[in-house]
């Protein structure tokens, strides 16, 4: 039963990118035992309405974020972990600090019993297809070139970020190169009809992408459904909770889940979405997780599970910027499984954690 007696919290800026922030939670039981649990903030990240490349209020909207997140953590992890009886991380409910935490207690418990995350969780693979994620490009040039350069390490599957003046001829000009490759499309909640993404789905994609922004969720679950029934490719719709997967499989807005574990808060979440897409014919991508490689981690043991049959999005950060052996990362396209230890998998570079947290805590 674990019983955790001591946590410390770690604040890092990322040294790659755009420099993200990630805040890690390491828990540690009175037999010595650790669980590791990360939440990251993309420096990239702004309100889903505003429009892709605009500046806006990102720096402010992202502090504001890992503040409240901090705040939370140094206020009440304590009172509801130290010393807390609990036999499985199902029993704890909403844990303070969301992610980070419930993924330390998974990665605990699992420690603890001597099996991987991902066959606790039920996932069943040992290796997974992965796709590579293509921002747009100065030139059609500078896109093909990069494609092909992710074609010779082995990548079969392709997935490029499209929005308004940017998609019908980058992906013409990719399928032209390369018939055969396997190649979805991400609008990023950039486009607000349907026609240039009809026209999209015309050079054999497999997926298109969170096409619409969720903001307004009559108008987005409408354009969805009405995109889906236009095109053969699948529509995946990327929601933050079950109750908003089952509207919009009530809606149809889709036949696919584009699903991000860091997203719902708990892994127990994770499972329900994965089990209501999987019990409405739907098909799952798992995707997200930069940071140091532990949220990565955490993403390859959903993707493990027997719904997620797209090829999911795991194949960053940059190994160099990792905090974890063997880093998370793919090899000719295919991301091992951990199957051989327990928990994530990975062991932690902890004076490394030490070296790039820029604030820290311990109770």
């Amino acid at each position: 039963m674990p019983r955790v007696r001591e946590l410390e919290v770690f604040r890092l800026v990322l040294p790659y990118g755009r420099r993200p922030e990630s805040i890690l939670v390491k828990l540690t039981d009175y037999g010595g035992m650790t669980g590791w649990g990360e939440v990251v903030q993309p420096a990239e990240a702004r309100p889903a309405r505003e429009p892709r490349g605009t500046g806006g209020d990102e720096g402010h909207d992202r502090d504001h974020v890992l503040a409240k997140t901090w705040s939370t953590l140094e206020e009440a992890l304590g009172p509801a972990l130290l010393g807390v009886d609990w036999e499985h991380p199902d029993e704890l409910g909403t844990v303070p600090g969301g992610t980070a935490v419930d993924l330390a207690c998974w990665d605990l418990w699992c420690r603890m019993q001597g099996v991987p995350l991902a066959h606790a969780l039920g996932g069943s693979r040992t290796s997974l297809m992965a796709t590579v994620r293509l921002a747009a490009e100065r030139s059609l040039d500078a896109m093909i070139a990069r494609v092909n350069r992710h074609v010779c390490a082995g990548y079969a599957h392709v997935t490029l970020d499209v929005h308004p003046g940017w998609d019908v001829e980058p992906v013409r000009a990719v399928r032209q190169a390369y018939p055969a490759l396997a190649l979805a499309v991400d609008g990023r909640g950039a486009y607000t009809d349907t026609t240039a993404l009809e026209a999209i789905a015309a050079y054999d994609v497999t997926a298109i992408e969170r096409p619409f922004a969720p903001y307004d969720a009559a108008a987005h679950l409408d354009l969805h459904a009405a995109l889906q029934e236009r095109v053969t490719a699948l529509v995946a719709i990327e929601v933050h909770s079950v109750a908003a997967l089952q509207e919009a499989v009530s809606a149809r807005a889709g036949s696919a889940l584009l699903l991000r574990p860091s997203r719902f808060g708990a892994l127990r979440a994770v499972r329900q979405a994965h089990d209501v897409a999987v019990g409405a014919g739907w098909d799952i991508t798992a995707a997200g997780g930069n940071g140091t490689g532990l949220a990565r981690a955490a993403t390859v043991a959903v993707a493990s599970l027997p719904g997620c049959t797209l090829p999911s999005d795991v194949t960053e950060p940059p190994r160099s910027a990792q905090i974890v052996t063997p880093p998370v990362g793919a090899s000719g396209g295919v991301v091992a499984v951990p199957l051989t230890q327990p928990g994530l998998g990975h062991l932690v570079d902890e004076d490394r954690v030490r070296r790039l947290a820029s604030e820290s805590f311990r109770l």
